[in-house]
């Protein structure tokens, strides 16, 4: 624990410094830097590091620099972050946060930190309506379309709730004007974003076929809101991200609702070579539930669930690959591409869960145990089989969301490209095993 005193020592250090700068602060506590007598007032610093050591069978065809591989191990950052965020007056709040993801053997070096978020906003009626702008993870449809990276259950978010994620957003950030509140057990959000140029995306192509993709045309604006009805403890929206799991700290129960609609955002030829544009518009329920099962020992229980029928246009498709290890593909007849890939996004509808228990405290010594499992399951346009993506694993929580080691399994479905169809069919399955040590300072 001796890189946490270090690191508190270090923001403790910044935020002295912004007081130099002319801040006239009252008191460092809690971890934030009060700029008046009671608080109310802030500025804070959080840092957050995520690590994956990894096995991975790899998808048939997967080549590395040129060479086949059928399994590879490697190391990566997965995340590093830093947020700095305050209230810096009564009704002015600001949020930024850098960092970078999926830093590998293969990721460009001296890439460095960028920004992920940077936004201002005031609150024009307390609580109940904040109107904010800038880059931002301020998303609609679901809970996890930003999750907070630091307290998710198991070993990553459900990505494919962020339905753009790096083809017309930054990692889910989009350029916003959003508004948010609260009015008695009612949380909402509200978005109008600018979608950034999907040819400014990593493999990117120009052609245009008879499955839907994103649009090159200039795009129309996003919009997007979710709204869940908290039943029990309220949940706090100063910033955007929804937390994993509180392990057993507060009684949650929410039902969400949301939408994301986007006109002309896709295209595809249609049955005479003409051009077809399509609205994306996509629609979700959710259920929420953490909760503490036995005050006296610690032990707690985290589910959630969701529904979401996306409509990207006929027969769209999208791989995911996280920090993916392979760079190359000899095999243009799967689907899935290269490395650890799959049909994580399309149109169609989408079941997802996830469930975890968490045992008592001081399990093992000061530390306790907490296994989850997750179920992404999908019938997608594209797919002639359905799509099932699980995951399941044990979180070893050394000091609860601030120092952890997750140990996971991932399994995934292969699909190959059927002759002279446009449709896949699942031929296989391949599997992941991944450990990760997360350290967060906040």
């Amino acid at each position: 624990m001796e890189m946490i005193k270090v690191l508190k020592k270090c923001t403790a250090a910044l935020l002295v410094s912004f007081t130099a700068m002319g801040v006239q602060a009252q008191t460092f506590k809690d971890g934030k830097l009060w700029l008046n007598e009671d608080g109310s007032n802030y500025f804070k610093l959080t840092l957050i590091s995520q690590v994956w050591i990894r096995n991975t069978d790899m998808n048939p065809g997967t080549t590395i620099n040129g060479f086949e591989k059928d399994n590879f191990t490697d190391i990566g950052i997965r995340r590093a972050r830093m947020q700095a965020f305050g209230q810096i007056t009564d009704r002015v709040f600001i949020y930024a946060q850098v960092g970078m993801n999926n830093f590998n053997y293969s990721a460009d070096r001296k890439a460095g930190f960028f920004i992920h978020d940077i936004t201002g906003e005031y609150e024009v009626a307390r609580k109940h309506l904040s109107l904010g702008a800038g880059l931002s993870a301020w998303n609609g449809l679901v809970r996890y379309a930003a999750p907070s990276v630091g307290s998710i259950l198991g070993i990553d978010a459900p990505l494919f709730e962020q339905t753009t994620n790096d083809a017309t957003d930054q990692f889910l950030r989009k350029l916003s004007l959003y508004a948010k509140g609260k009015f008695g057990k009612l949380d909402y959000r509200l978005v109008m974003s600018s979608p950034m140029s999907i040819t400014k995306s990593a493999g990117y192509t120009p052609t245009i076929g008879s499955n839907a993709t994103f649009s090159p045309k200039p795009p129309k604006m996003q919009w997007q809101g979710y709204f869940q009805w908290q039943f029990l403890d309220e949940e706090a929206n100063t910033t955007p991200y929804m937390t994993g799991t509180y392990l057993g700290t507060k009684k949650v129960f929410n039902i969400g609702a949301g939408f994301q609609y986007q006109p002309d955002a896709m295209w595809r030829t249609g049955h005479n070579s003409d051009t077809i544009e399509q609205a994306m518009q996509h629609f979700a329920v959710d259920v929420y539930y953490d909760a503490p099962l036995n005050a006296a020992t610690g032990t707690a229980i985290s589910a959630y669930a969701a529904y979401i029928n996306f409509n990207y246009g006929n027969g769209f498709s999208r791989n995911q690959a996280t920090m993916n290890p392979g760079n190359g593909t000899n095999r243009p007849d799967i689907l899935n591409g290269s490395g650890n890939g799959y049909p994580s996004f399309g149109t169609g509808n989408l079941l997802y869960g996830q469930v975890g228990y968490k045992f008592k405290n001081e399990l093992i010594g000061k530390t306790t145990l907490m296994p989850y499992a997750s179920l992404q399951y999908a019938h997608y346009d594209r797919l002639q089989d359905n799509m099932a993506f699980w995951d399941t694993g044990v979180n070893w929580l050394l000091k609860g969301h601030t120092s952890k080691l997750t140990f996971a399994y991932q399994s995934r479905p292969i699909y190959q490209v059927m002759p002279g169809s446009l449709l896949a069919e699942a031929t296989d399955r391949k599997g992941s095993f991944l450990l990760q040590y997360q350290v967060y300072l906040n």
